[in-house]
């Protein structure tokens, strides 16, 4: 027979932690206002935004560039935005050639041009190869972005900004950076619309 499960532990602990998360996003505000104005600026401009991540952070990645490139809450022209996660023949040929670590970083250096948004994305901050992929965004002359959980690891310091999510708990840390994003696209929405 399986263990009895306490609903308190699995459903009102996560909602207690959720909104924990979500309500320490206010002290973000400002921050995220900068990011949607400089992925604006950059559309705008003819540029595009980019996105990168490992596992969870891969999906995301590939959540937020299609809520862009599709449509988030209204109809309006596609906005050039892509997931650096899903040509699985250039991840592997990469992977493979040159190591795990650069397969963001070499699609940078291709795809990447002067005023683009590089966002990386990370729970713990410290995946090698997002970290490579800022480091080389921002050589290039993009404006790059850091999501990461509470600690920002190595990515704090490889990118332009970093938005901090309140927690070390993986889970709670994918909600936070899923909800700044979406809120990320509606401005840039707003704004474009």
């Amino acid at each position: 027979m399986s263990p009895a499960v306490d609903p308190y532990c699995v459903f009102n602990q996560a909602i207690a932690e959720h909104l924990a998360v979500v309500g320490a996003l206010r002290d973000q505000q400002a921050l995220l206002q900068q990011i949607a104005e400089e992925m604006t600026r950059a559309i705008l401009a003819g540029k595009k935004v980019l996105w990168c991540g490992n596992g969870g952070s891969a999906a995301d990645s590939q959540h937020l560039a299609a809520e862009l490139m599709g449509r988030f809450r209204r109809d309006r022209r596609a906005l050039p935005s892509m997931a650096l996660t899903t040509n699985t023949s250039i991840l592997t040929a990469i992977g493979n050639d040159y190591g795990y670590e650069k397969i963001f970083q070499r699609q940078v250096e291709a795809m990447c041009t002067k005023g683009d948004v590089l966002v990386g994305i990370s729970t713990s901050g410290s995946s090698k190869n997002v970290c490579a992929a800022l480091q080389t965004a921002r050589q290039i002359g993009a404006y790059t972005v850091a999501f990461t959980g509470q600690g920002g690891g190595a990515m704090a310091a490889a990118a332009d900004v970093t938005l901090h999510i309140a927690s070390n708990d993986t889970a709670r840390i994918q909600e936070g950076h899923i909800l700044c994003g979406h809120m990320i696209c509606d401005w840039i929405e707003r704004r474009l619309c």
